[in-house]
């Protein structure tokens, strides 16, 4: 399964209510949504039709989310017709957007990745559903931070590494999708800062210059599940349904022993 057969189900499964991009290019990942969706690109070309109540932003996702409101359009609270129709009727009161599925695709550089992630977990919750690209290089030089190969992951793969060596907390699922690979986060936790207090830290150890030795795991993807395992997971349902109720982290629970059973 390539990643847009992977986005495509995920979206049927998570059944999320908006949904973020960051790195939209010629858009055939966006069109696939059908829900209040932001997608941040400081040079996107669309060669796709959308389908969805789209707010594109032409920026860098650092000035993105600089900004005061950058959510704005995921905003339902100020109009109650509008919260009905997101399927989000406990929002009518307003509140701060929350995501619901996020796609990370954009510089290809483990720095880049890495405040994307954050960036996104900021504007989250514990039922999040946060998919990075490019997680599994196919080899050392698709691997590389200096681009010379015409498919190129960079070093992003990394960021993997650094989320389970750092935040425990979270469950990291690698998928076996074409071309490249993804990683699928849950459990994220807005009020955590142990990325943004470890961050010069870690940059400093994890960017290196080329060649990048990365792991065999990594390039065999011995750890990494099938994609029609994760999407035929028995957890997806008791998930949504606490999203939509908006019950307590306690109930992450559940989904996190589904996913240990996934990943062995």
């Amino acid at each position: 399964m390539d990643r847009h057969g992977f986005l495509r189900q995920l979206h049927r499964v998570s059944k999320p209510r908006n949904y973020l991009e960051i790195g939209v290019n010629d858009g055939r990942s966006l069109a696939l949504s059908r829900v209040p969706s932001v997608a941040v690109d400081p040079a996107f070309r669309l060669v796709t039709s959308i389908s969805c109540d789209v707010h594109l932003v032409r920026a860098t996702s650092d000035d993105f989310f600089a900004r005061r409101d950058p959510l704005v359009h995921l905003r339902t609270g100020r109009n109650l017709f509008r919260a009905l129709a997101r399927r989000d009727p406990m929002n009518v009161l307003g509140g701060e957007p929350r995501l619901e599925l996020s796609f990370i695709d954009g510089m290809h550089l483990f720095e880049y990745a890495l405040r994307d992630f954050m960036n996104v977990e900021r504007h989250s919750r514990w039922s999040s559903v946060i998919v990075l690209d490019d997680m599994m290089p196919r080899d050392v030089d698709e691997a590389a931070r200096d681009r010379h190969t015409k498919f190129w992951t960079g070093d992003v793969y990394k960021v993997v590494q650094v989320l389970r060596r750092y935040r425990p907390d979270l469950v990291v699922v690698e998928v076996d999708t074409a071309p490249t690979g993804v990683a699928v986060v849950f459990g994220a936790d807005p009020a955590s800062t142990v990325l943004k207090d470890s961050y010069d830290r870690i940059v400093e150890e994890y960017v290196v210059p080329d060649p990048q030795d990365v792991p065999d795991e990594v390039l065999t993807r011995k750890n990494a599940v099938r994609p029609e395992a994760l999407l035929g997971a028995g957890f997806w349902p008791g998930l949504v349904r606490a999203r939509t109720l908006r019950r307590g982290r306690a109930s992450f629970a559940p989904v996190r022993q589904g996913l240990e059973r996934l990943t062995g």
